[in-house]
């Protein structure tokens, strides 16, 4: 049997400048940082070229030319593009990265730029863009390494701005944002939210959880709705799929195995929950994941030796 995998993102420093508020750059593919990481700082992603699967946090999907993600910070992501072995593709990737200091400074600046506030608090789950938005971003994008000095700014300010207009042309890709401070939730809520999370794979009564928060059944299934946009049914399913995700992820535990681990009766009913959640099967899920996560490793001096032919 083969041993359980941990796929666990590498870290990346970013360095920025001195002079520079934010980094932009470009990057070949196959390229030494082209892996599953992740940094503290945000990242605005570009795919100039090439299709492909990438993985942000939990999200595993395709992506094609014109692919525009903004990544929140520590949030671990990668793109894995299908092009044959030996390839080379220049100027693969656009994009900037900046930190929740330089973030913070702006959304801070003046009251009018503290509407780009809640496209940053989206980016804790990373989201993609589209439409209208998706085309201008990726023209400022581009603007932006054309300039200098204070036009950067300006350009910078304008791409946020842009970016963060549109709400309806934005989604945002994982389902957990695994270095976000919680909100505050009102008690009651969070009771119920720690049960679920520490029972989900246990057969889960909405009467008792109803009685732990001190409401009836009715009164309880119409706050959660209120508060979580979703039904608590839902949300156990939700609770279960993510549980499944972690295990397929970093584990080789049989698909069946997992299925009932998380909390699951049959295979037939999880399979069908994870496809409309995932839009892919368990065992597509898997392969991706572990695509993803192992892409850039099978030679351990890969980056060791890609340093020093940079010269670093």
């Amino acid at each position: 049997m083969k041993a359980d995998l941990k796929i666990v993102p590498d870290f990346e420093m970013i360095i920025c400048p001195p002079a520079e508020s934010f980094r932009w750059n470009t990057h070949d593919y196959p390229f030494f940082g082209a892996k599953w990481h992740y940094h503290p700082e945000y990242e605005l992603h570009l795919t100039r070229s090439t299709s492909g699967m990438m993985m942000v946090g939990d999200y595993i999907g395709e992506f094609s030319p014109g692919c525009l993600v903004l990544a929140g910070p520590n949030v671990p992501h990668n793109w894995v593009s299908d092009i044959e072995p030996g390839k080379l593709i220049r100027n693969r990737d656009m994009l900037i990265q900046f930190s929740p200091e330089w973030a913070d400074r702006v959304t801070g600046l003046c009251s009018e730029l503290g509407t780009i506030k809640p496209l940053f608090d989206d980016a804790i789950y990373g989201v993609e863009f589209s439409g209208v938005t998706a085309a201008a971003g990726t023209r400022l994008l581009g603007q932006i390494g054309e300039a200098q000095g204070a036009d950067r700014i300006v350009l910078f300010l304008q791409l946020m701005i842009t970016l963060s207009r549109n709400p309806a042309e934005r989604r945002t890709l994982s389902r957990l944002a695994p270095t976000s401070e919680p909100a505050p939730l009102p008690s009651e809520l969070d009771a119920a939210m720690r049960y679920v999370l520490e029972h989900y794979n246990d057969q889960i009564d909405i009467t008792l959880v109803a009685a732990l928060c001190g409401m009836e059944p009715q009164a309880f299934s119409r706050f959660f709705k209120r508060h979580t946009g979703h039904t608590f049914g839902r949300y156990v399913i939700l609770a279960r799929i993510y549980a499944a995700c972690s295990l397929l992820t970093q584990t080789y535990r049989p698909i069946t195995d997992i299925c009932f681990e998380v909390g699951f009766n049959n295979i037939a009913n999880f399979n069908r929950q994870f496809f409309k959640i995932c839009h892919r099967t368990p065992s597509e899920y898997r392969r991706s994941a572990h695509k993803i996560g192992m892409e850039a490793r099978a030679d351990p001096f890969h980056t060791m030796r890609a340093h020093a032919m940079a010269g670093v």
